[in-house]
């Protein structure tokens, strides 16, 4: 991404208020629009933000990784405007915590990784991340960077319902 693209698209997040369960107008008509667009909003635009708008906006944010809480801030709007997660970590041999486990789990739900789910980036996640690179089409260096973590965020998980609603 250039230069003047990356300055464009945060200009343009910028300009986007935030939106929230009772919030109406043409932002939420541009919200509602943008989710149909991902296939996680299935119901007719009103430009209302209803409880509807709120578990589509709460799917999505589990989607590219963000908390899910139903709120459109800044990030929400820039992972919905580059429809890729934002704010990942780079991630490779040696890394831990939290976001190795979350990859580890997203591979393991593609059948790339059978290991431990244990937030430690070794031989056999690394193997896993290359293998998972492999097969979308991105160079395996197993490195887990913005174009990685797109590809994870392409992969279903399973989600209960009930989480979301609260």
């Amino acid at each position: 991404m250039s230069l003047k693209t990356r300055m464009n698209s945060t200009e343009a997040i910028a300009n986007h208020s935030q939106l929230q369960l009772g919030s109406q107008g043409k932002a939420v008509l541009e919200l509602e629009q943008l989710l149909t667009k991902l296939r996680v909003y299935r119901q007719p635009a009103k430009g209302i933000f209803d409880k509807a708008v709120e578990f589509a906006v709460k799917l999505y944010q589990f989607r590219v990784f963000l908390p899910p809480d139903g709120i459109v801030g800044p990030l929400t709007w820039q992972a919905l405007d580059t429809q890729s997660p934002v704010n990942m970590p780079v991630l490779r041999f040696g890394s831990s915590g939290e976001a190795v486990a979350t990859v580890q789990e997203v591979l393991r739900l593609s059948q790339h990784y059978s290991g431990e789910i244990d937030g430690q980036f070794y031989t056999l996640t690394e193997n896993a991340v290359r293998a998972f690179q492999k097969s979308f089409g991105i160079e395996a260096d197993g490195v887990v960077n913005r174009e990685t973590w797109t590809a994870l965020s392409q992969i279903p998980r399973g989600y209960d319902p009930q989480w979301f609603l609260t």
